[in-house]
């Protein structure tokens, strides 16, 4: 009688288990939300350079604290008057992370005159009396804008940079003059 009776209850516990697995696998498909993926839409981007009726080129570069530009070319012709404005979208103090563009000319070797510019703290981080550079912007932190004027040089590419320490090996770009 006992053998009959741990059968049963042998038998009833090991059925209601079974069944405790399919519920549970009901209950977490109910749980599981569908979420749909949402693509943000491209943000259109402003042209970099627009020439004005008098011919001159307005370029346009921003960046913020992520250490980028927002472009990596510029293309201007030969002797053609240059407008650059560079806004600093981020809120980071300029001691802390300053950014600037400057248009170095043929021949330099970005990574030494970044070594010399590194050195030249006082000097907005252009390192004086130096003759590897065209023209350069004033050195701003976040939320600031500064606009130079210069004329284009010679046909060719040039290469640009931002001369705060250790930031040009991911903010350069090329100055193409056609």
């Amino acid at each position: 009688m006992k053998r009959i009776l741990l059968v049963i209850i042998g038998a009833t516990l090991f059925l209601s288990c079974g069944n405790d697995k399919k519920e549970e696998a009901k209950t977490t498909e109910k749980k599981v939300k569908k979420t749909a993926v949402v693509k943000k839409k491209k943000e259109e981007k402003k042209p970099t350079v627009i020439v004005d009726e008098n011919g001159v080129a307005n370029v346009f570069i921003s960046t913020s604290d992520k250490m980028k530009f927002s472009t990596r070319k510029i293309n201007v012709k030969a002797n053609q008057k240059v407008k650059l404005t560079l806004t600093h979208t981020g809120k980071l103090d300029k001691k802390i992370m300053g950014h600037n563009v400057v248009i170095l000319k043929q021949g330099v070797k970005m990574s030494t005159f970044a070594s010399a510019a590194a050195a030249s703290k006082d000097n907005d981080y252009i390192p004086e009396g130096s003759n590897d550079v065209i023209v350069h912007t004033k050195m701003i932190g976040g939320g600031e804008t500064t606009t130079i004027e210069f004329t284009a040089p010679a046909s060719g590419e040039y290469d640009f940079i931002c001369s705060f320490p250790a930031h040009f090996a991911m903010m350069k770009g090329k100055f193409i003059v056609e």
